[in-house]
């Protein structure tokens, strides 16, 4: 087998990114401390300024213009083929800001046996733990989330999704999945698991791809030692993100238990986000409707999507 030629391949997909980029990029050299590495940017057709970003503050970056907003998951496949051969492959948001030696961290624990993808611990940018631990998607954790919330949920043993006890975030272990704004995969699972699902378009792709990485042996281990800042996006207030959030869960569970079990996963759904629309969220309003038109959860998602979402 071919030696690597670095350590980690840094990948990151941008979309009109300019106003975080320079800010991850002045971040990766403490990140990837004691590290050799390369970073691989897909960009998908920003118009904001965010290659020229790029070009100021990361001059030896290699950069793939995809030509078109083909969604995370394109992206993050774009820059894997462009990427040199590495140990590990960190993928990367853009609003992602590393604390020094993180990923070496990362690295070591991918050492362990089992280990595909290693995640850190994620803070916001007021220093907030985010809760970032994943539990596999199911009715009824679907159900105890429209029932009492997400986070209320995720305090009762395993019966919610959000894994949020405290205790869970202060020490290492293993998780089902893990939010997607900074994980570490090593190249054997990459290479056995495959490309990501580009049909996602955005949410849900890391959902996917790290319960993928569980059906072929690997794990994803939550690494305490290593810390990040997520600044986080606005997929809760924008009803259009939101509704694609809703629509894509909708989509994963499908793929993984068939029609019939994803008929009862779209009641608990519409009844979640019925009884929020009920009340004024207008984001749920939208994935309400959302759920509602056939056309919408049959099209494929991308910008024209969100467009029809309106």
């Amino acid at each position: 087998m071919p030696e690597p030629d670095v350590d980690v391949s840094v990948i990151v997909v941008t979309f009109h990114s300019a106003p975080v980029l320079a800010g991850l990029i002045a971040s990766l050299g403490d990140g990837l401390e004691g590290l050799s590495w390369r970073l691989v940017v897909a960009d998908n057709a920003s118009s904001d300024g965010t290659l020229e970003v790029l070009r100021e503050h990361a001059p030896d970056a290699l950069v793939v213009e995809t030509g078109t907003n083909a969604g995370y998951a394109a992206g993050i496949n774009a820059a894997l083929a462009a990427a040199p051969r590495a140990r590990a492959y960190l993928v990367l948001n853009p609003d992602v800001r590393l604390s020094r030696g993180s990923v070496a961290t990362l690295l070591g624990e991918l050492d362990r046996q089992g280990v595909g993808i290693a995640v850190p611990r994620l803070l916001g940018s007021a220093g907030e733990l985010i809760e970032s631990q994943r539990r596999e998607p199911t009715v009824l954790r679907s159900f105890a989330d429209a029932l009492v919330g997400a986070r209320r949920a995720g305090r009762w043993g395993t019966l919610g999704e959000v894994v949020s006890d405290p205790a869970a975030y202060e020490s290492a272990g293993t998780t089902d999945w893990a939010e997607g704004s900074t994980q570490l995969i090593s190249r054997i699972c990459l290479e056995e698991c495959g490309p990501w699902d580009e049909g996602y378009f955005l949410y849900s792709e890391e959902t996917d791809f790290h319960l993928r990485a569980r059906d072929a042996g690997f794990s994803v281990r939550y690494v305490p030692d290593a810390v990040a800042t997520h600044l986080e996006g606005d997929s809760a207030t924008s009803p259009r993100l939101w509704a694609l959030v809703v629509a894509n869960r909708l989509r994963f569970y499908r793929s993984r238990h068939g029609r019939p079990a994803a008929a009862v996963f779209w009641g608990v759904l519409l009844v979640r986000e019925g009884s929020r629309a009920v009340l004024g969220r207008k984001p749920s309003q939208v994935a309400f409707r959302v759920l509602r038109t056939p056309s919408l959860l049959r099209a494929r998602r991308g910008p024209e999507w969100l467009e029809r979402v309106g």
